[in-house]
């Protein structure tokens, strides 16, 4: 990226960061996570439909054991053929049979039942079988879970969605800050160049009276050492400079080496920024963000109690294949399942924990609230103090310049020397500096203001 056209506003830093800052890419992939996350929990009232299918190797086939009821079997048959022979003989001659032909009849069946009884345990199935199906659940009554399912991931969207405004917030009070330091280094540059000109001007004059023998040898190696060290703090500030378009450009989510020009500088302009009105902090997305912690706690808390009701599914199954299938198990079928815990040691205590955690949510909104009030009249002040502190210092370097400006003029006129012309200039440059940096700081608790509002993109209007 090369925006080298114009020097680049703070907004179109704003717009660049919306596109491309990391952070808050991160923070929207998270909410699209969530309301993945949401469409599948509404969608679980749905039946749940499996393919079934096992393969089992029994350690030995299943039987039934015959002999346990072979005595009953036998005795059984033979006293059916003795009723029967006795209801013939009835009909044919009006008389029961004898009791000795019973026994006859009786005895005989006995032997012969007996003798072709099986004396072995028939299979039922084979020893190993695969069987496949379709296995159906369908949710009927879960005692609310799925309700609070579908609120607890309501939750996460609304919380993921104050996320994003809340990265996005913060990333543009980051841009602000860096931003405004950028315009101070470009104002402080700009200065050390013109103290730079000044020593290096003062030297060559030095050098001058020095050849006339006007001034000692040494005053001229006095200014050389002090303009040296004027080049070597602005090839500081040059460096921090630097530093500071890479922490801005990462800002952005563009490249590190990008050219992204800022030329303007840091003038000081008087704002009174209007006070807030009512609760404020409602509107700023470190409340929200705190506040939504207690809808999640309050769906927590109903999760924990229907952990207590009973689950209640239809449930069905078809077999696709069953081949060898025992015969102890049928086709298909369909029925209902309750599940019920009737004790659980553990449901009461999780129910209390979470409704801890709602009085938690509530006291850290309240936290925010009060953090966010705190921040707003803090910065404020700052902004008063930083006001007076400005005005003196500009007093004060508009004092210091004109005190250079005399000084060199009595140089000129043989009346000081440059040494006076350096120290003038010298502690015209600290003075500078703090000015500068008063303002800059006057500039960072604006920032910290709007930011406390919930809007630090509306420093941009007062940065131009």
């Amino acid at each position: 990226m090369n925006l080298n056209a114009q020097s680049t506003s703070l907004q179109n830093c704003f717009d660049l960061a919306v596109q491309h800052n990391m952070t808050i890419r991160q923070a929207r992939s998270a909410l699209l996570s969530g309301q993945y996350n949401l469409q599948a929990e509404k969608k679980s009232y749905l039946p749940k439909v499996d393919l079934l299918s096992s393969y089992t190797y029994l350690s030995s086939p299943l039987t039934i054991n015959l002999q346990t009821v072979k005595d009953g079997v036998v005795n059984g048959s033979s006293s059916q053929s003795v009723n029967a022979a006795n209801e013939v003989f009835k009909e044919i001659t009006g008389n029961n049979l004898s009791q000795a032909a019973q026994d006859r009849i009786f005895n005989t069946s006995k032997n012969i039942i007996g003798a072709i009884y099986p004396d072995y345990n028939p299979e039922l199935s084979k020893q190993s079988y695969f069987v496949a199906g379709l296995g159906i659940r369908q949710p009927i009554f879960l005692g609310n879970k799925l309700d609070a399912a579908t609120n607890l991931a309501q939750s996460l969207v609304n919380t993921a969605s104050i996320n994003v405004n809340l990265v996005s917030k913060e990333v543009d009070f980051l841009i602000s800050l860096q931003y405004m330091r950028i315009l101070y280094l470009n104002t402080v540059l700009n200065n050390q160049q013109l103290i730079v000109n000044a020593l290096e001007k003062n030297k060559n004059y030095a050098e001058e009276l020095v050849k006339n023998q006007i001034l000692p040898p040494y005053q001229k190696s006095w200014t050389n050492v002090v303009l040296m060290q004027a080049n070597a703090r602005f090839n500081s500030i040059k460096l921090d400079k630097q530093n500071a378009h890479v922490e801005l450009n990462k800002l952005l989510g563009v490249g590190l080496d990008s050219n992204v020009v800022i030329t303007d500088t840091l003038k000081y302009v008087t704002v009174n920024p209007v006070l807030p009105q009512g609760d404020f902090w409602t509107d700023n997305p470190i409340y929200q963000l705190a506040g939504s912690k207690i809808s999640y706690a309050k769906t927590a808390e109903k999760i924990s109690k229907s952990f207590a009701l009973p689950n209640i599914f239809a449930v069905g199954n078809y077999n696709l294949y069953q081949r060898d299938l025992p015969v102890t198990i049928p086709d298909w079928f369909v029925g209902v399942e309750l599940q019920w815990s009737l004790f659980n040691g553990q449901t009461r205590k999780r129910t209390l924990a979470a409704r801890q955690l709602v009085d938690e949510a509530k006291l850290g909104e309240e936290t925010a609230g009060q953090a966010l009030q705190v921040l707003s009249k803090v910065s404020r002040n700052k902004m008063i103090s930083l006001q007076n502190e400005v005005m003196v210092l500009d007093n004060a370097r508009k004092e210091a310049h004109t005190t250079t400006r005399l000084i060199t003029k009595r140089m000129e006129n043989q009346l000081s020397s440059p040494k006076d012309v350096n120290d003038a200039v010298l502690i015209e440059e600290e003075i500078d500096k703090a000015y500068q940096a008063a303002v800059l700081g006057y500039y960072l608790a604006l920032a910290e203001y709007f930011n406390s509002l919930g809007n630090p993109k509306q420093i941009a209007q007062f940065i131009k």
